[in-house]
């Protein structure tokens, strides 16, 4: 099986070489123990790195070009000429991906791709084929700021009562899934709305979310972090539509 992780980027060039080293330096082997004997015993991952620079203007598009020119056989690069936004970037990483199991990765330092094994094991022992890292289930993390805790907390209840589930962290980005989850799906969003939109198609479908802990790092503005308020009432809008709408 083969791991595709999903990389958009946008004016990430101080963090970028770094998370990517740490996504290809992980052992993908995962110690399975399910109820199931058949899928007892290691299993390791293949991997692809699917990255999509979404108009990058720091500087992000050099060194891309130098990892094209390398031919690095288990990367793949997708340039879009204009900013688009985060979801648009990862539309196009989807539609590129060959892997049988998708992880989202941003290309900062927040999340830390040591906890995929975290992510992959309750997956590959069919427990769920859709499992979260979920910030708030106890695992190391920065404290993350109040307006963006309060943020969180808002729009995963939100989802938890317009869809009749029990999330901790709809927010998160690492969302983990078997490739047939999404195939067929339209997504239609552009920018961060892009993560309530997959959680309700998914729960829409009639998956359940498996929730794992992991470790966060969180940045703050000043460090390059982009999301904001007006994306909290996007998220909003999305939950909303896509609980009556397909």
């Amino acid at each position: 099986m083969r791991l595709s992780v999903i990389i958009p980027v946008f004016n990430e060039l101080a963090t970028l070489e770094e998370i990517v080293q740490r996504v290809r330096a992980i052992d993908l082997t995962v110690n399975r123990h399910g109820t199931n004997p058949m899928l007892d015993g290691p299993v390791t991952l293949e991997r692809e790195l699917v990255i999509v620079d979404d108009g990058s203007t720091d500087g992000t598009r050099d060194l891309l070009d130098r990892w094209r020119t390398e031919q690095l056989p288990d990367v793949r690069i997708i340039y879009h000429e204009h900013n688009s936004g985060k979801g648009a970037a990862l539309r196009t990483g989807f539609s590129h991906a060959a892997g049988d199991i998708f992880v989202i990765q941003d290309a900062d330092l927040e999340y830390d791709p040591r906890d995929y094994i975290k992510l992959l094991e309750p997956l590959l022992e069919g427990r769920s084929p859709v499992v979260y890292g979920s910030r708030f289930m106890g695992g190391p993390r920065s404290a993350m700021s109040l307006t963006h805790t309060l943020g969180n907390k808002m729009l995963t209840l939100m989802t938890n009562l317009l869809f009749g589930t029990a999330l901790s962290d709809m927010e998160t980005c690492y969302k983990c899934f078997r490739r047939d989850v999404i195939d067929g799906m339209t997504l239609r969003s552009r920018a961060f709305e892009i993560e309530p939109e997959l959680t309700a198609k998914i729960l829409k479908r009639g998956y359940t979310i498996f929730e794992v802990p992991i470790s966060y790092n969180g940045r703050s503005f000043h460090e390059g972090k982009k999301i904001g308020w007006s994306d909290g009432f996007s998220a909003v809008r999305t939950l909303v539509r896509y609980r009556f709408t397909d």
